[in-house]
């Protein structure tokens, strides 16, 4: 299933409006996981993650009962909505660093023989479709980073890679949007990539179920059309499972949590001359069997936003 978390401009079928709500991705159109469950349950994604994994089996059961008798029409066109990020406000985003060979090579450095851990801020996620915006008076070296985001579904401590992959709840696409400037004058990387809506997420969470093989699919950023990174999860330096298992031996996964596990090569700050985001720029992360995460550049001077 490819999972959702919108608001609508209004109401519609059994809809309260604006509130946020859970729903179903079916093609161009989304049905409300409410409407599909009879119980109506559940409504949001934080009460999906609260009840897994019966809450994930019993939405399942329900949508393939439903799917089946619905009609072509149900629930509401996807660019109706407004898109979320899939899990709205995670518990915590740990980000990988420097996990490609290739982008490890573009700056000049070796592979890391461990991973290299970050946080960046819930606060900055915003969804599909959502303005990336910044005061040009405080960074003026913003680049794009498209990764793939792993979603934890179980309480992961002490997990063995073998298992790892059992703790996931499904996978989606962010965009690690980066502030360089402040990165390299911080030389730390959480500010830099935690401003307000540097973490586009989305546009769905597809469960795992349906990612046979987390390290065998496409992955592309791209920035007004233009290919500028285009890999194979394959090259991750730490796969999925073996980053859960390094992360969880430090400290606890929790449902909702996400796992970001970095960017290829062809960032803009590495190019000659550098490539970097400017007001209007369209960026696009593509990834095989995830989705398609589109945002569009705003700069914004502090009081005009």
């Amino acid at each position: 299933m490819k999972l959702v978390s919108y608001r609508t401009p209004g109401a519609f079928r059994a809809e309260p409006g604006r509130a946020v709500r859970l729903g179903v991705l079916e093609g161009e159109r989304v049905v409300p996981a409410a409407q599909i469950s009879p119980d109506g349950h559940p409504q949001t994604m934080a009460e999906l993650l609260a009840g897994l994994p019966a809450s994930l089996e019993q939405l399942r059961r329900a949508w393939q009962s439903w799917s089946s008798e619905a009609g072509p029409d149900e629930g509401a066109p996807l660019d109706q909505l407004e898109l979320l990020p899939p899990v709205p406000r995670p518990g915590k985003i740990v980000a990988i660093g420097v996990n490609y060979r290739s982008h490890a090579e573009e700056g000049g450095r070796q592979a890391p023989a461990s991973p290299v851990i970050f946080a960046k801020f819930p606060s900055s996620l915003v969804g599909h479709g959502a303005e990336v915006r910044w005061d040009p008076a405080l960074t003026s070296a913003v680049d794009a980073e498209a990764e793939l985001a792993v979603v934890i579904g179980r309480r992961a401590r002490d997990v063995p890679r073998a298992r790892a992959l059992e703790h996931v709840l499904g996978y989606t696409c962010l965009n690690d949007v980066s502030a360089r400037d402040l990165q390299y004058a911080d030389k730390q990387f959480v500010r830099g990539k935690s401003l307000d809506t540097f973490g586009p997420l989305g546009p769905a969470l597809v469960t795992a179920d349906e990612v046979a093989d987390p390290q065998a699919l496409r992955i592309r950023g791209l920035v007004n059309g233009e290919v500028r990174q285009d890999a194979s999860t394959a090259e991750m330096v730490f796969p999925v499972a073996e980053l859960i298992e390094f992360c969880s031996r430090a400290f606890t996964l929790e449902p909702g949590d996400i796992i970001a596990t970095g960017t290829p090569a062809g960032v803009g700050w590495f190019r000659e001359p550098k490539l970097l985001l400017a007001d209007g720029d369209e960026m696009v992360v593509e990834i095989e069997k995830v989705g398609r995460l589109v945002n569009v550049c705003r700069e914004v001077p502090v009081g005009e936003g």
